[in-house]
């Protein structure tokens, strides 16, 4: 097939690149528990640093990114991923001074706000309605490579290592490819130069500014649909604070946190994946894949929290480092690994479901970068709280609180559903911007 830059697909992929790059190096940091450090307390105390600045730009994300463009706001915003992993150098050369980590994390939300607004406005609003679930996939598929070489490195480097933290070298490389991912960002093309499969144009062209953006953000509040999505969007990262902390890092020593991270990743692309498979499927209407769809995240969440119920009381106040568990040791290991993969596949289904919801309510692309900052945004405000909720409240009830709120999501994330149209309100704009795409062709044929 001949490759076209400005095509929708090429666009999803050198996002998808971006973020393999720079969020996806931050998720391999994270997902080692403590970001790599014996005492994670830095660690959390930088991620509520990091998502209550996040909460703020991922609401402002989208009219920031409608006024200042993807290319540059994503350029500027992978910098922050690369500070970020750097403060943890200075971290392990002065482990009593955690206020540059912290800084760093703070620095961090703002970028990632940005960075996120973006993402989402270019795989919910590039693809057309039928091929959604498949873009999504793509970059799911590729941001997730990002973390499977996140597990890899610390794999490699501290296989042979004692210590319970990760080295300056993993961080160094990590530093290295997070800004080879902020200069990949200049490489993304306008939206109002790309063009979907079919030929039809991604956006028609509209003229917005700070004041029109400020109102459109604050009807965001006052929308019922977005309203109804606020238990989704404020519990789809809590739980990383849980798996990460208290089962990776918990449980087992550092080699086996890169292993256990290199699979947790390359499940959330099969996940991903196989969930794209359905979402795309063109014999069932839409709200039909909707509600399959958000049925398979039912069961296997309620299988993650209960697994997880009974691991902690095996194991109700994780393990002493000297004694954590070695991916050697497959009889005592295999149990726990398999409950961390099933998170890894829990995680890419929600989120692919969420983007998929949010993707199906309109084919605006100022719309979706709006309804995808308010998405990280509300996300944030959850992580947020999470990860101070990992410093003063006991594991069981972080495993009984990301139950309950996983519960309080699904009434009205099925009425949501339950709304979805077959076509968007504005499938009639993407109908005839590809009508005089086949005309304008035509004409140039003629």
């Amino acid at each position: 097939m001949k490759f076209r830059y400005y095509s929708a697909m090429t666009q999803v992929v050198l996002v998808g690149l971006v973020c393999f790059l720079c969020p996806g190096m931050f998720n391999a940091v994270n997902g080692m528990g403590g970001s790599g450090q014996p005492d994670p307390t830095v660690s959390n105390n930088a991620n509520t640093a990091l998502y209550s600045t996040f909460v703020v730009f991922g609401i402002l994300g989208g009219a920031i990114v409608n006024l200042c463009g993807v290319r540059w706001t994503i350029f500027c915003s992978g910098f922050m991923y690369a500070l970020y992993s750097a403060s943890y150098i200075y971290l392990n050369n002065k482990p009593d001074d955690g206020s540059f980590t912290i800084a760093a994390g703070a620095l961090l939300g703002i970028g990632a706000g940005i960075l996120w607004a973006a993402q989402g406005m270019i795989i919910v609003s590039y693809p057309r309605e039928e091929e959604k679930g498949k873009y999504i996939a793509v970059f799911w598929i590729i941001f997730n490579l990002g973390g499977i070489l996140g597990g890899i490195l610390p794999f490699a480097i501290n296989y042979h290592s004692e210590k319970d933290s990760l080295s300056d070298g993993v961080y160094i490389a990590f530093v290295v490819l997070e800004c080879l991912g902020a200069f990949l960002g200049l490489a993304l093309a306008p939206p109002s130069k790309v063009t979907r499969s079919d030929g039809s144009s991604v956006v028609m062209i509209k003229y917005t500014n700070v004041g029109k953006e400020v109102i459109e953000i604050l009807k965001l509040f006052l929308n019922p649909t977005m309203l109804a999505l606020l238990p989704m969007c404020f519990t789809s990262n809590f739980f990383y604070t849980y798996q990460f902390n208290n089962i990776n890092a918990a449980l087992f020593n550092i080699r086996t946190r890169g292993f256990n991270n290199i699979f947790y990743w390359g499940f959330q692309m099969l996940g991903a994946y196989a969930i794209s498979l359905l979402l795309d499927w063109q014999r069932l209407q839409r709200k039909t894949r909707g509600f399959i769809g958000f049925a398979i995240v039912f069961v296997v969440f309620n299988a993650i929290w209960g697994g997880s119920l009974a691991l902690h009381n095996k194991y109700p106040d994780g393990i002493e480092p000297s004694n954590r568990m070695d991916f050697k040791d497959t009889k005592k290991a295999a149990g726990p690994i398999i409950l961390y993969l099933l998170c890894g596949i829990g995680d890419a289904l929600y989120q692919s479901m969420a983007y998929w919801v949010i993707g199906s309510l309109t084919n605006d692309n100022q719309k979706l970068s709006r309804y995808a900052g308010f998405y990280k945004g509300m996300q944030s405000f959850g992580a947020a709280i999470a990860w101070q909720l990992d410093i003063k409240v006991i594991t069981i009830n972080q495993i009984i609180a990301n139950w309950v709120l996983f519960g309080a999501s699904v009434p009205p994330m099925l009425y949501v559903i339950w709304k979805i149209k077959n076509h968007s309100e504005d499938q009639s704009i993407e109908a005839k911007s590809a009508d005089a795409y086949v005309e304008k062709e035509e004409n140039l044929k003629a």
